[in-house]
């Protein structure tokens, strides 16, 4: 079992920015990659960005390309999501994952969420 656990959301104008933690504990060895997503009311939840967690190969969805900038620190068990040029759209509960070696689409822990609001 991984627990996740999530911090840093919060209210910002538009054009702010906001950086999102995520601590992982419990079997932090099965990890493989972890991954941001995020659900806006009335809308499914999307994928927003994710990285090997031994490093390496980030990915992106278009819309936070540029902008957003996935990372970790394997020391702390932390992942993090620095978000800049925020945008109204942007507004959302975003929550972190973890998968093993599996299927890249197949995360098996999620944490509790942390609520992002962005203000026009």
């Amino acid at each position: 079992q991984v627990q996740l656990v999530e911090s840093g959301g919060g209210l910002v104008q538009a054009g702010g920015s906001l950086r999102l933690s995520c601590a992982a504990s419990g079997r932090t060895s099965s990890i493989y990659a972890m991954g941001w997503f995020r659900q806006a009311p009335g809308k499914e939840r999307e994928f927003v960005a994710a990285e090997r967690w031994s490093g390496g190969t980030t990915y992106y969805a278009d819309s936070v390309k540029g902008r957003f900038t996935i990372s970790r620190d394997n020391a702390k068990n932390t992942l993090y999501l620095q978000m800049n040029s925020l945008k109204p759209e942007d507004t959302a509960v975003y929550y972190c994952a973890s998968r093993g070696p599996g299927r890249p689409d197949q995360y098996d822990y999620w944490g509790q969420g942390t609520q992002v609001t962005v203000s026009s």
